[in-house]
């Protein structure tokens, strides 16, 4: 085997080669700002202004990156989540300023609730045998309006992470009735109920104020369930699937390639986080670990990668080439 690893031979016979068109930059969008406002958990990261956001995805798109991804935080919240679809929310402020700025980057949009609920939870929340709980189906009309608001801000993708049952058919209906056939969806399609989003709760304001969220996301045991999830939004009309968080569940992104649609990975802020600190602190090297972990999920199949380190991980992606 050493014989095809001289350093002449590697870079002829490397299986898989990072580019920055794989990688995503997902941004925190803050009604509330007036400047961006540094988020603690998330060293290097921020909340932008609804008039800033476009010149960060400016810089981003001179630097190769060519898709962001928008969480908003508005202004004020209420139980009904009713900002959400509000045509002049904080979201769609943001889409309309990026698309009119610089109209070449893809503008994805989050598509939930849990940004916008007084509660935190990613939809409407009423009783259930169980106590109270997310409504699954009337969520689903609300997904559907918050959808068609950023598909008429100018969205070229919306991205529903509420995991409820039938959000992507729901979203597609919406859609297509409302004009925008042409809008596609990214489902976060296997999402699992990770201990790993806790940094992002704190950039999205968006804790919950009870319960949790394992009976709408998928336990971090349950292969064959996550799978089927990634299926069945397949079937409904979801253009991407997304297998969340990344690192630990990269074992699931072979098989949900299976269903013949791209495959995106989310590496989420806990990962960001924890690569952060360990940086910091000297134990690793912030940069090999970075690259080796966006390689790794091009590897088991990924075809996006929505990072917090988009910006960097395309300036190291320069200094290689």
């Amino acid at each position: 085997m050493r014989r095809l690893r001289t350093r002449l031979a590697q870079p002829l016979l490397r299986e898989q080669t990072l580019r920055k068109s794989d990688l995503v930059a997902p941004l925190f969008v803050d009604e509330n700002a007036s400047r961006p406002v540094p988020i603690a958990s998330m060293p290097g990261q921020a909340r932008y202004p609804p008039d800033m956001v476009a010149g960060v995805v400016q810089k981003l798109a001179e630097k190769g990156i060519r898709a962001v991804l928008l969480f908003g935080i508005p202004g004020k919240k209420d139980k009904m989540a009713s900002e959400a679809f509000n045509p002049s929310g904080v979201v769609q402020q943001a889409v309309r300023s990026i698309k009119d700025t610089v109209p070449g980057v893809m503008v994805i949009t989050d598509v939930c609730a849990c940004e916008y609920t007084d509660h935190g939870h990613c939809g409407i929340v009423g009783d259930t045998p169980c106590g109270i709980d997310v409504l699954n189906d009337p969520s689903l009309d609300l997904m559907a309006q918050i959808a068609v608001s950023h598909a008429e801000a100018g969205a070229d993708m919306v991205a529903p992470s509420c995991m409820l049952d039938g959000m992507v058919g729901c979203i597609r209906q919406a859609l297509d009735e409302s004009g925008f056939s042409g809008t596609g969806i990214l489902s976060y399609s296997t999402k699992f109920a990770s201990a790993l989003y806790g940094p992002f709760r704190e950039a999205a304001d968006s804790g919950y104020s009870f319960g949790d969220r394992t009976t709408y996301q998928v336990h971090p045991g349950n292969a064959r369930e996550a799978v089927r999830e990634s299926e069945i939004d397949a079937m409904e009309g979801a253009d991407i699937l997304m297998v969340k968080p990344a690192g630990l569940y990269l074992d699931l992104v072979s098989e949900i390639t299976r269903f013949g649609l791209p495959v995106a990975v989310y590496q989420v802020s806990g990962e960001y986080a924890m690569i952060k600190a360990a940086a910091e602190k000297g134990w690793i090297d912030e940069r090999e670990v970075v690259m080796e972990s966006l390689i790794c999920a091009k590897r088991a199949g990924a075809d996006l990668i929505i990072t917090y380190h988009a910006e960097q991980a395309a300036g190291w992606i320069d200094e290689e080439q």
